[in-house]
């Protein structure tokens, strides 16, 4: 079922009609000096500087051009001589949907159009209802406006009162005294967010990254900021009940961060956040995205790397892809030489005809200056890597022990030896891996082949061989670097000895 027709034009009828306009529905913004703080999170900070002229005593003052999506709760007025009384928020904006339900028990003036004549007919009609469509009285008769696309119209007498062209706050203050003053309104609303965005160049061959840093600024407050001063924070800042919220950019993967940094940025920092201010003062216009250019780095060392993940003692049937993994730092020296809020690096590369082509994107999280970053671009075409379950044997409690002191860890971290009852009730397993890596690339790599899953509780997980040496990076994960000649492939042996 189509949905009824409501109105096919809206019209003020006479001038004198017209002056009944409200002042902010000429188009012209009523807000003063504007001051925008936004956070990542989907939440800004807005203070409004006006100059408005008070009556002395108490009085009604409308604030129109406030965010449609305001948290009533957050206002704060200030201003020489005043005091808040009351304040509420119109969100009831000026529509026909609204206009006509607005006109219910009012009288409109309805017109329409001969289809066969071209003559136009123009008739009185009382509103009787605009609950999902539009019930009228014409004379003694009662009719339903309908969507049949004859060419029609309603002309309304005047704009209700309680619709406003703008979501508009109305604020009842007590002055002290009468005259033009300045009141700043300050309020957080949702709809106002950023995020970073980054286009990087990667010259594979000469070791180099160029790095273009974006700031993404959205707007869906239903109210356009004009000539704002805009600030941004970078940081995630804490929020009473709050739920999910489609306007938040989603958290990044892990593992992007491989390396947190310890080196300060120049940035401005507010407490535990760093400041990004915009050099000029700029429009945010409603149902709008604005790009700014925050960072330019051209030079920095990158590299490509090739690192493959194996969760447990797992045998996979066939070969799987490599990760492709672009390696730079954003150290003060040989780096991108800045602290870079969460966002999402977009990966060039020029082929062969000097055409940069796009080769992948991923997400990174708050990133500290001198932090190093391993950004998955994607899967490897010609690195792949079969990880085979060759054996896997129970052995005795003898045969542990003779690979390793036995030892007992128990919750609060104390070790005792012996062979007490818990090595009676304990079974001891040795699990033989091979894990196949190939490289049809014609130059060598090296596969960074991380092992996970191999003993976070007991902590005693033992590789009694391998045949290349691993580094171990903690009870439960190691990792080998796995050299691969060209066209060529590597056999990777390891036997390990676990309590599972």
């Amino acid at each position: 079922m189509r949905k009824p027709l409501i109105i096919a034009a809206v019209l003020i009828a006479g001038p004198a009609a017209a002056q009944s306009l409200p002042a902010e529905a000429t188009g012209q913004t009523a807000q003063g000096d504007v001051a925008v703080t936004i956070y990542n999170d989907n939440l800004a900070l807005v203070q409004d500087a006006r100059r408005l002229n008070l009556p002395s005593g108490r009085a009604r003052q409308e604030f129109p051009d406030v965010s449609g999506q305001i948290r009533p709760e957050t206002v704060t007025i200030s201003g020489e001589g005043i005091e808040v009384v009351e304040q509420n928020f119109d969100f009831d904006l000026l529509s026909p949907q609204a206009l006509m339900e607005k006109a219910v028990g009012e009288t409109i003036t309805l017109v329409r159009i001969n289809p066969a004549t071209g003559a136009e007919i123009t008739e009185r009609a009382l509103v009787l209802a605009a609950n999902g469509g539009v019930v009228l009285r014409i004379g003694n008769r009662i009719e339903v406006l309908r969507d049949d696309r004859l060419p029609a119209r309603v002309i309304f007498d005047k704009v209700p009162e309680n619709l406003r062209a703008r979501p508009t706050l109305s604020v009842t203050m007590e002055s002290r005294r009468g005259g033009t003053r300045p009141i700043t309104l300050s309020y957080l609303t949702p709809g106002l967010a950023w995020k970073a965005d980054y286009v990087a160049l990667f010259d594979e061959r000469a070791g180099k990254i160029d790095v273009q840093g974006w700031v993404t600024l959205s707007n869906s407050t239903g109210t356009t900021f004009t000539n704002a001063s805009t600030l941004l924070v970078a940081g995630q800042v804490q929020q009473a009940n709050r739920g999910y919220d489609v306007y938040s950019p989603p958290p990044p993967p892990p593992g992007s961060m491989r390396r947190p940094g310890t080196q300060t940025s120049n940035r401005e920092r507010l407490g535990d956040f760093y400041l990004y201010p915009l050099r000029e003062r700029t429009t945010i216009a409603n149902a709008q995205t604005k790009q700014v250019s925050f960072l330019d780095v051209v030079g920095a060392p990158g590299s490509r790397a090739y690192e493959f993940r194996v969760a447990g003692f797992q045998n996979f049937e066939e070969a799987r892809s490599a990760d492709t993994v672009l390696k730079f730092s954003t150290a003060r020296d040989q780096g991108l030489g800045d602290a870079l809020p969460a966002g999402t690096v977009r990966v060039y590369q020029r082929d062969a005809r000097g055409n940069a082509q796009f080769v992948g994107e991923n997400a990174i999280g708050h990133t500290p200056m001198g932090s190093d970053i391993g950004l998955k671009t994607g899967d490897a075409f010609d690195v792949k890597v079969q990880p085979i379950l060759e054996r896997r044997d129970r052995i005795t409690a003898e045969q542990w022990k003779t690979t390793s002191r036995f030892r007992i860890t128990g919750f609060d971290g104390r070790q005792a030896t012996g062979e007490g009852d818990t090595l009676q009730r304990t079974e001891f397993w040795q699990t033989r891996m091979r894990y196949i890596v190939t490289n049809a690339r014609p130059e060598p790599v090296t596969v960074d082949l991380f092992q996970s899953g191999l003993d976070s509780y007991w902590d005693d997980t033992r590789i009694i061989s391998e045949s290349i040496r691993s580094e171990r990076l903690s009870s439960d994960r190691v990792v080998w670097r796995v050299p691969v000649p060209a066209n060529g492939s590597v056999n990777l042996d390891v036997t390990f000895q676990t309590r599972f």
